[in-house]
């Protein structure tokens, strides 16, 4: 197995890294197809132990499948993505960063604050490269709004993020499925650690929270609030960010960003459209993986920092008794199917 510096002069060299997926579900997929056409980038394959996952992966990218970890990995590989189910990634990367393949795992990192350390101290004793995919980050909104709010001091921060009742079931509600994005933004955004944390959850159609009002100061002292759920017919994305200079706002999902300044105090402002790019997120986020992997450089989203927003999604959960996934008086709203 190449080392982070062996990567490197692979790359130097023109030779391929061979990388490979783990869960061959519809994130799993996107990983795969992605990495299929990047330049400098052998996919090996997808394990996925799924025979109708398979199959599927077959079929719509033609690459090579596994039903086991060890079949692909015993092919020798560079680097993995690990887009399987949450309680598997502490498994799946050990074993990985046992052979000395650089990782990337989807977020959240691990099912547990525990298993997060395991992996990054693993990923530290091995030299390899840990990244966490906060796939977010590398929306052309956001590093829009990251840009504008550059130097700035941060007063507060707003992030909404809601959607109808996912398709899929899933054993997580939308703390850790939707909000954990929104509690790396804010991090990143302020930079600056998550010190409190007041949490409103409730379940109106799912087992698990699906409403969620999570309020939070950081130890710079930037008040920040995030509102998602499960209820809306619709998706909505949005960010908005005061300072004390400007107010941002950005539609994370038509990618329009719009930044105020110049307040009066007759109450006038100028205000300004700001540039967006057209990056697909994914792909800016693998490429990301694969430079720090052949450069041997710190990742976009180190495990700590990935280890830190599952901590503080986990406090949202840990509130009082009583307090969370309070259900909802029985109305006429149904989830159909």
């Amino acid at each position: 197995m190449t080392s982070s510096t062996g990567s490197a002069e692979t790359a130097a060299a023109g030779q391929l890294l061979r990388v490979g997926v783990v869960g061959a579900g519809v994130m799993g997929t996107n990983h795969a197809r992605v990495l299929a056409g990047l330049p400098g980038v052998e996919l090996v394959g997808i394990v996925d132990p799924l025979a109708a996952h398979r199959t599927r992966a077959v079929q719509m990218l033609g690459c090579r499948t596994f039903a086991t970890l060890e079949e692909m990995l015993d092919l020798g590989l560079d680097a993995v993505t690990i887009a399987a189910p949450t309680h598997l990634h502490r498994e799946v990367a050990l074993a990985c960063i046992a052979r000395k393949v650089h990782v990337l795992v989807e977020k959240p990192i691990a099912s547990s604050v525990v298993e997060g350390h395991e992996i990054v101290a693993a990923a530290r004793a091995a030299g390899v490269t840990l990244m966490v995919g906060h796939v977010e980050r590398f929306n052309p909104a956001v590093a829009a709004i990251k840009q504008a709010i550059k130097d700035e001091e941060i007063l507060s921060i707003a992030i909404t993020r809601v959607g109808p009742f996912p398709p899929r079931m899933s054993n997580v509600g939308v703390v850790i499925d939707l909000a954990v994005h929104d509690i790396d933004l804010i991090r990143w955004f302020t930079e600056s650690d998550i010190v409190d944390v007041q949490p409103q959850l409730a379940s109106a159609v799912a087992e698990r929270e699906d409403i969620a009002l999570l309020q939070f100061r950081t130890a710079s002292g930037v008040l920040a609030h995030i509102n998602t759920n499960w209820l809306t017919p619709f998706k909505a994305r949005s960010v908005t960010v005061a300072t004390r200079g400007k107010y941002v706002q950005g539609d994370l999902l038509t990618r329009q960003v719009t930044e105020c300044f110049g307040f009066q105090r007759d109450g006038s402002y100028s205000m300004r459209h700001l540039s967006v790019g057209h990056d697909e997120p994914l792909r800016a986020e693998l490429l990301a993986f694969l430079d720090a992997v052949r450069r041997g450089a710190v990742p976009a989203v180190t495990g700590e920092e990935g280890v830190a927003s599952l901590e503080i999604a986990i406090k949202c959960l840990d509130a009082p008794a009583g307090s969370i996934a309070a259900p909802l008086r029985q109305g006429p709203r149904a989830v159909a199917g």
